[in-house]
Parts: C-alpha cells; sequence; structure tokens
C-alpha cells in the first residue's frame, strides 16, 4: 500500500505554508452546508409525519415510506459516490447532487399524494447521498494534516449535529408555517450551494474515461443488496420479521444479491466499490466503530422522541426543544475535541467518548414515567459529549491515515457503515421494545390480583372516580388496563437504554485494536495496517 504521507494534487498545490487557503476553506464550507441539509433531512420529517399523512390522506403505514424510501435510496447511493467522484471530479459530482436534491425538495413540497412524495423522497435521497461522503473525502485530501483537528470536528458535528436536531427543526418548521416548508426550506440554501460549489471548487479533475467502466451489474447487485436490506431492517420488527411475506422475499433478495455482490467486487476489473481499502486495519476497525456509533446516533434519535410522545405526550414542538440540548452539548464540545486531537492520543479520546455515551445510557436505565426535561438534561449531555469525543477522533483514524488516492472510495463505504448501523440500530431497539414490553405486560398481570392490595386499592379508587359514568367498574378496569401497558412500556424503556450502556461499553474495549498514526498531525502521519 501506498504510504500514507503521498501528497495529493491539492496538497502538493498548497505545500509547506501548511496554510488554508480563504478559497478552498470558503468552498469546503459550502459543501458541508449541503452535508447538513442532506443529513438533516433523513430526521427532519420525523416530528411530523402525522401531519404530512393529513395533508396526503395517507395510511399510517403509506406514511412511514416518506423516510423509508429516503433512507434506501441514500443507503444505495453513498458508496456509490465513491467512483462517480473520481469519474466526475468534486466540483461536477457536488453540483449535480446540490441541483439535483433543490429540486426533488422543490417536487415533495408540491406532492399532493403518498405516491408521489414517495418517489421524490427517494430521489431527494438518492441525489443527495452524493454531498455526504464527497465532503468526507475532501476533509481528508484538500487540506494539509497538520489541520485535521480543525475540519475533522466541523463534518464530525455536521453528521452528529443534522440528525440530533432534525426533529427539533421539523417540529419548529411545521408549527410555524406547514409540513411542506419542511422541503421548500431547502430550495434558496439548494441554489446557493450549486452555485458555490460550481464557482469555487477546484480541488481535483475529472476522469470521464472511467464511466466506459461503469459496472451496471454490479450497481444492480449492491442495489438489490443494501436496497432490501434496508427495507427488512425497517418493516422487520414491526411485521414479526420473516412471518410477513413481504420481509421474507425481501431477505431472500437481499441474500442472493449480496452473495452476487461480494462475487462481482472481487473479480472485477472496475469495481463499483473497492472492498480491498478494509485491509486496512485503522480503516477496517474505525468502520466498524462508525457502524456501531451510528446505533447510538440514530437509535437515541429515535428513542427519547418515542418515549416523550407516548409516555409524557409531548408535542412534535415539545419533542424538538427537549432533544435540542445534545445538539447545543455538541455544538460546544466540537471545538475542544479539535484542540485534544493535536495533542492526545486519539484512540483514548474514542475510548472516553463511548464510556461517557454508556454513562448516560446508563443514567437512563431507572427512567419512570415522570422522566421530564431536568431528568433528561443530564443524559443528553453526556450523550452529546460521548458522540463528539467517539465520532470525531473515528473519522481521522479511519480516513486520515489512508493514502490520498483511497479516501473517495473509502469515504462512501465509511459513511454507508454509519447509515446501517443506524437502521440495524433501530431495528433491534424496536424489537427489544415489543418484545420486552409484552414481557413486563405479562409479568405485570401475573402480580395484579384480588390477593394484591395495592391493585385492588387503586382499583378501588378508579371505581369511585368513575362513579355515575356509566359502567364504572368496567372503565376502572380498563384504566388500571392502560397503567399496566404504560408501565410495560416504561420498562421497556429502561432495558433498552441498559442494553445500550453494555453495549458501549464492551466497544469500547475495541479501541485496542486500532493502531496509532504516527503523526496524526504533523507531516508524516502513518499509513496504519
Amino acid at each position: 500500500m501506498a504510504n500514507a504521507t503521498t501528497a495529493s494534487p491539492a496538497m502538493m498545490a498548497d505545500p509547506a505554508s501548511e496554510r488554508i487557503a480563504p478559497k478552498r476553506l470558503f468552498a469546503f464550507i459550502i459543501m458541508v452546508f449541503g452535508m447538513f441539509m442532506s443529513i438533516l433531512d433523513i430526521q427532519i420529517v420525523s416530528a411530523s409525519l402525522s401531519e404530512i399523512q393529513a395533508g396526503l390522506s395517507a395510511s399510517s403505514s403509506e406514511v412511514s415510506w416518506v423516510q423509508t424510501a429516503y433512507l434506501i435510496a441514500e443507503v444505495i447511493a453513498i458508496p456509490l459516490s465513491g467512483f462517480l467522484s473520481r469519474a466526475f471530479g468534486t466540483r461536477l459530482l457536488f453540483a449535480i447532487s446540490a441541483a439535483g436534491f433543490t429540486i426533488s425538495s422543490l417536487l415533495c413540497g408540491f406532492a399532493t399524494t403518498i405516491e408521489e412524495m414517495i418517489l421524490w423522497r427517494a430521489l431527494q435521497g438518492f441525489l443527495g447521498a452524493g454531498m455526504i461522503p464527497t465532503v468526507f473525502a475532501s476533509a481528508y485530501t484538500v487540506f494539509p494534516r497538520s489541520k485535521f483537528h480543525i475540519v475533522g470536528p466541523i463534518i464530525g458535528l455536521v453528521a452528529t449535529l443534522a440528525p440530533t436536531i432534525g426533529p427539533t427543526v421539523g417540529g419548529y418548521i411545521t408549527d410555524l408555517m406547514s409540513w411542506n416548508w419542511l422541503f421548500f426550506i431547502n430550495v434558496v440554501p439548494g441554489i446557493g450551494i450549486t452555485l458555490g460549489v460550481w464557482a469555487l471548487v477546484d480541488f481535483d479533475e475529472p476522469h470521464f474515461e472511467l464511466l466506459d467502466r461503469f459496472d451496471w451489474w454490479g450497481l444492480l447487485f449492491m442495489a438489490g443488496f443494501l436496497g432490501t436490506l434496508e427495507y427488512v431492517l425497517e418493516e422487520g420488527p414491526q411485521y414479526e420479521w420473516l412471518q410477513d411475506t413481504s420481509v421474507a422475499i425481501c431477505a431472500w433478495i437481499c441474500v442472493v444479491s449480496a452473495i452476487a455482490f461480494f462475487v462481482r467486487v472481487f473479480t472485477a476489473a472496475e469495481p463499483i466499490v473497492n472492498l480491498r481499502t478494509f485491509s486496512n486495519r485503522n480503516f477496517a476497525v474505525g468502520s466498524t466503530l462508525q457502524f456501531c456509533i451510528g446505533i447510538g446516533l440514530y437509535g437515541l434519535t429515535y428513542i427519547y422522541p418515542r418515549y416523550l410522545a407516548e409516555v409524557r405526550g409531548y408535542s412534535a414542538l415539545m419533542i424538538g426543544e427537549t432533544m435540542f440540548v445534545s445538539g447545543i452539548t455538541m455544538f460546544l464540545v466540537a471545538p475542544l475535541v479539535g484542540r485534544l486531537m493535536a495533542s492526545l492520543d486519539m484512540r483514548y479520546m474514542v475510548a472516553f467518548g463511548l464510556i461517557v455515551f454508556a454513562m448516560g445510557s446508563y443514567q437512563m436505565t431507572w427512567i419512570t414515567r415522570d422522566y421530564d426535561f431536568y431528568e433528561l438534561l443530564i443524559p443528553q449531555i453526556l450523550r452529546g459529549v460521548g458522540m463528539m469525543f467517539a465520532m470525531v477522533p473515528t473519522n481521522n483514524i479511519a480516513l486520515g491515515t489512508l493514502p490520498p488516492d483511497r479516501v473517495k472510495n473509502a469515504s462512501g463505504l465509511f459513511n454507508l457503515m454509519r447509515n446501517l448501523g443506524g437502521a440495524v440500530g433501530l431495528a433491534v431497539i424496536n424489537t427489544v421494545l415489543n418484545d420486552r414490553t409484552d414481557l413486563h405486560i405479562t409479568r405485570l398481570q401475573e402480580r395484579i390480583t384480588w390477593g394484591n392490595a395495592t391493585a385492588t386499592e387503586t382499583l378501588t379508587m378508579l371505581q369511585q372516580k368513575f362513579q355515575g359514568l356509566g359502567d364504572s367498574a368496567l372503565m376502572a378496569m380498563k384504566q388500571l388496563t392502560q397503567i399496566v401497558h404504560r408501565q410495560a412500556v416504561v420498562m421497556s424503556f429502561g432495558d433498552a437504554f441498559f442494553i445500550l450502556t453494555l453495549f458501549y461499553l464492551s466497544l469500547s474495549v475495541l479501541v485496542t485494536l486500532l493502531k496509532r498514526p504516527a503523526s496524526p498531525f504533523g507531516a508524516g502521519g502513518g499509513d496504519a495496517h
């Protein structure tokens, strides 16, 4: 493997002084805004699905595809971006992605049926996905390695902050205007980003001759593999997995496509993605960590709002305001992480972040139905601190020690791992919540008998409450059943947080497999195997 210090043309253009050219930095910041929009739009609709459902006269199962279609399309497009960025060059690919994302956002806002919305959301996810790994690749090929502690926290902050504040932003926009503006809000920034990138980005040159060797079969197999995998993970928990026909069919397609995809990747002259990048030990372990960090990033962005909605009865706006604590924490901690990376062993920073994240989850294992903003405050602060300390150094360790000519392909794979981790995390969390709720309901019902003094007193009190309003005995029994179910749901949330605690504590041990880069911010960043 080429040594990691091999300079890219961009790095040679800005050598000894190691100074970041203002034009280049400004162009990069514009690209970061594009990445922010693309990641934000994954979660921006999550708090407003009921409003979209009403506006499009859709069923609850149909409206969930507003999010699922985006995720499936994005998962397919992200690894493809490595090849396309080499063929088209950073400027052309990013401009096409930004323009396509903007146009499809406009079409989403004007959608009048659920079918139109799903189509345009899939297009939005597919086109916008190219912006995410392109920013990561640019950060680690365009700038001098001594500046990674500046650009690293910027992309790390965006990658973690965007999904975290997605429900907050979506809740505010829907509350102030309407759900259509969740998409219209992208139009003006999207036009500005497209024009700015086209005018300023000059990081590399396109190689259109690569398109002559484009692997269409590889694309087909990858789309079948990743698309059906995402569908199975999204839909499986609510439909009892393989007991549902569509999930079972997609699972079989996923297995067959995966086999064909891996065979094709290792035999094609110009594979659509180069999996040999995983032979680099730091990249392989870093990608595994990224997968696991994705579980927490997207998992907790899902589990907190679900608790606040189901148990506390919060509106979308109230959920967003409560969740904003983690976002503020990430924003404040990012500069500190950047400064510490220049002087501390990044492996220890990752381990510290994972342990802090586990501490935040552990505090939530004692959750009750009375947990409100102040009870969630410290766990959310710990979550924000842990996520930034874990993710930003992981980005640098995985991508910052690769030869520049391999970063574009590696960036697509690296970002794919985060999204797949999120999909797996949501599937596991949903399964845990469903199964443990059923278990706790059974156990609680076994304890609520006529011999249980507390249960009898509660039932008597409820009967008195409903006296004169109808069949008070039946109404009291229904109310008691609801109380039992709510308590079982709360206990299942505690179980899910406990599992996350154990998972991230054990994950911190994985950091020992990383090899410390020789000099991550000096001129001699080593190539770890």
